[in-house]
């Protein structure tokens, strides 16, 4: 018998947001494991706020929907708005009933932004580490640090010289201008972008071509490949040394015992491995022999069985990179200057965390 096509909508559903969702879904687990980190953070979350006034978007609320934007590769808050306003899966994870309307996406980012100047992506990322470390996923003695470039949200036309008036236009569209810079030498001391002024010229290797760029920085646990620490900075031939240097004394901090760092060839310098060995850090930097005077290391560091695991276990590295710039945002990171674009750079890795974490102790 065929059925009936019902045109009339139902007065009340009987069957709630929860149960709508299959117990066996992967965003279950992952909700179970950042309730609670949002639950330490309540205190936090309490400073950032006046007691009296207008009640604004709630942070648990927040952050849930920018991990959602995160983890789904939505790819701006206007139609992340779109989604959780018809999504069911979208709206259970942040919290939203089915009667509570969705927020203007100007209003979602605004309110975003009282999360950045707090700093709470970090202050995420460390709750989710603890968190990792509480389920002994860490190893706490053996690291990896690398950088890698992401693309600014800025063309090359917009890279002038400074305190210059205007290029002239020979026509065409006023938003895409003509303009004709080859054969100009352009250089971040005398030029700047006009669209991200943070943004700076730069190749990552020889024969690459040149682009308005920012370097983002992990230090990651050997043991499971999880980031422990993060840096976001400007793109230069030094910034991936000195960003490593930074992170990997807030990463020794008061340990007592000797600590191994795998590392590629752009760290095997003299001071980068000085600096590092006066850490009590063992630097396991991939030799670089083609430099003038050859490798710092010698094989009373590679001889040992460590530096070939240190050498296997860097390239998990790539994992993350890859994550961050095919699932997460930084491909080319549409979010302008250092604070904001370190603000979903650390918190990205933070959700790559949760995911990695939600897989080795539940595997599909």
């Amino acid at each position: 018998m065929r059925g009936t096509e019902n045109k009339q909508d139902k007065l009340f559903s009987y069957v709630s947001q929860e149960n709508r969702i299959p117990q066996n879904h992967p965003m279950r687990k992952l909700r179970e494991l950042i309730d609670p980190i949002l639950q330490k953070m309540s205190p936090q979350f309490d400073q950032m706020y006046a007691e009296e006034g207008r009640p604004l978007i709630p942070p648990e609320y927040l952050l849930r929907a920018s991990l959602v934007q995160v983890l789904y590769s939505i790819r701006s808050e206007r139609l992340l708005m779109e989604e959780l306003d018809y999504n069911l899966l979208f709206r259970w994870f942040v919290g939203l009933s089915m009667d509570d309307a969705v927020w203007d996406h100007s209003v979602f980012s605004k309110n975003r932004d009282r999360l950045l100047d707090a700093d709470i992506a970090k202050q995420f990322l460390e709750h989710v580490v603890a968190l990792a470390r509480e389920r002994k996923l860490l190893s706490d003695e053996h690291f990896t640090v690398d950088g890698t470039l992401i693309e600014a949200w800025a063309g090359q036309k917009s890279f002038v010289k400074k305190d210059a008036p205007p290029p002239r236009q020979n026509g065409g569209d006023p938003g895409n201008p003509t303009i004709d810079f080859h054969g100009e030498k352009r250089t971040n001391d005398t030029h700047q972008s006009t669209t991200d002024p943070e943004a700076r010229l730069y190749k990552k290797s020889t024969g690459k071509e040149s682009k308005l760029s920012f370097l983002g920085h992990v230090v990651m646990d050997n043991r499971h490949g999880l980031v422990v620490g993060t840096s976001y900075t400007e793109a230069n031939g030094t910034a991936e040394r000195t960003a490593g240097r930074t992170m990997m004394k807030k990463v020794k901090g008061k340990r007592k015992s000797r600590l191994t760092l795998g590392v590629d060839k752009n760290y095997d310098t003299a001071d980068f491995v000085h600096e590092m060995r006066g850490l009590n850090i063992t630097p396991h930097a991939a030799q670089n022999t083609k430099r003038q005077g050859g490798s710092t290391l010698d094989e009373r560091t590679t001889r040992h069985p460590g530096y070939e695991i240190s050498q296997r276990k860097r390239k998990l590295v790539e994992e993350i990179f890859g994550w961050l710039k095919t699932i997460g945002p930084m491909r080319k990171i549409k979010y302008k200057g250092l604070a904001l674009g370190g603000w979903i750079f650390t918190f990205s890795n933070a959700v790559y965390n949760l995911i990695r974490i939600r897989n080795i102790i539940a595997p599909t």
